[in-house]
C-alpha cells in the first residue's frame, strides 16, 4: 500500500503530481494493467461442454448451409445482430 501525506504548505497538484510518480515507480499500475482482462481457465467439466456446443453449434450450421436453409451472407448478418 502506498502512503502519501500531504506536506506543510504543499499544493494539491503538487501532491497529486508526487503520488501519481510514485505510483509509477511502484509498478503497481503495470501490474494493475496486466491483469486487468485476466480471465480464469475454465474447469474440465465447462470446457468439454462448450466445446460440444461450438461442435453442435458448427453441424447445425453446416447442415443448414447443405440445405440451402442457410446462405454465407445471412450467417455473417445472423452473427451481427447476437453483439
Amino acid at each position: 500500500m502506498l502512503d502519501i501525506k500531504r506536506r506543510k504548505g504543499e499544493s494539491f497538484e503538487s501532491m497529486l503530481r508526487r503520488f501519481t510518480k510514485r505510483i509509477q515507480e511502484s509498478g503497481k499500475m503495470l501490474q494493475a494493467k496486466k491483469i486487468r482482462f485476466h480471465t480464469k481457465k475454465k474447469n474440465k467439466n465447462a470446457a468439454r461442454k462448450s466445446a460440444l456446443r461450438r461442435i453442435e453449434l458448427a453441424t447445425k450450421r453446416e447442415y443448414l448451409i447443405k440445405t440451402g436453409r442457410l446462405t454465407e451472407e445471412d450467417q455473417r448478418h445472423q452473427h451481427r445482430s447476437y453483439r
